[in-house]
């Protein structure tokens, strides 16, 4: 059975949606745009995102030669939510969401030519993991990768503990200390936004925020957040892929710990760092200027 995509909500080309079911059973939403010859780009979202979301770069990328897939991580868009809550973001380790990778992976293995990686925040936490494990990408891009997460040094010793004295506790799945239920796209605040710069690409966001609400997502978990700075503390200690990689980030960076990326860049052989003076989070949703220069050095990038 197919799933439901909204083609007008994304504002870019038609897809196909699929219902995935993972090797554990998950069952996620997909989205597969099927486009030319010159490969497949598998876009990977941050956290609270679904496939509508990337409509627009889905098209850029078709327009451009590419066939492109897409996925609602498990707990968020309209993928299998683990909590009774379905506001409240929870997986017990990240390894849950290289399943859900596997999924789309084999989802879109008829599509011929090479595999390209472009992941934004948590999706760029999730993808060097992948490159790690040996999924096979000719090439990679990230979009202000989630590779460390924004927590005070006096307070990472109590963060790595809670989640340990959460679970024993059974509270595991209680909101985040200083994290709330609301949809902060919903609420529609352009100026306390920290996502983009440009209110044409916020106004795009909070329309389909409000327009899907099934869509909304609030906080993480206690548990969540444990498995995100573990996972980004693990992957600190190894090694980058011996694949070639391009990173983009904003200036303006106020949603990932910032810091990690120009060091993990330094230490990737041939990667190249791409800086978007003022920039925001999000810099394929950014200031048309600051979009299209980001947009044209990856598919530089992946035209090899």
């Amino acid at each position: 059975m197919s799933a439901p995509y909204d083609q007008a909500l994304a504002g870019g080309p038609p897809a196909s949606g699929h219902w995935l079911r993972t090797r554990d059973g998950v069952r996620i939403r997909a989205a597969l745009w099927r486009g030319g010859a010159r490969g497949l780009v598998v876009v990977l979202p941050g956290w609270t995102e679904y496939v509508e979301k990337y409509g627009v770069l889905a098209g850029d990328l078709v327009a451009a030669g590419f066939s492109v897939v897409s996925v609602d991580w498990r707990g968020q868009g309209l993928s299998d939510r683990a909590l009774s809550d379905p506001m409240r973001s929870h997986v017990g380790d990240f390894d849950e969401y290289q399943r859900d990778l596997d999924a789309v992976m084999e989802l879109a293995s008829d599509i011929p030519g090479p595999r390209y990686l472009l992941a934004h925040s948590m999706g760029g936490c999730i993808g060097l993991r992948a490159l790690v494990r040996g999924l096979p990408f000719a090439r990679v891009a990230f979009s202000s990768p989630m590779w460390g997460v924004p927590v005070a040094a006096w307070q990472r010793p109590l963060a790595m503990v809670l989640p340990k004295v959460a679970g024993r506790l059974g509270i595991a799945d209680w909101l985040a200390p200083g994290t709330a239920r609301q949809n902060v796209v919903a609420q529609g605040v352009f100026k306390a936004n920290r996502l983009t710069s440009d209110p044409s690409e916020w106004a795009r966001m909070v329309g389909q925020a409000r327009s899907r609400p099934e869509f909304a997502l609030g906080g993480p978990s206690i548990a969540f957040a444990g498995a995100a700075l573990r996972e980004c503390a693990a992957l600190e200690t190894l090694p980058s892929p011996p694949v070639p990689c391009l990173t983009g980030m904003g200036t303006d960076e106020r949603v990932v710990d910032p810091r990690p990326i120009p060091a993990r860049m330094a230490r990737w052989p041939g990667g190249v760092l791409h800086v978007a003076e003022g920039g925001r989070h999000e810099i394929l949703m950014e200031r048309p200027e600051l979009r299209a220069a980001f947009l044209a050095r990856v598919l530089g990038h992946f035209g090899g």
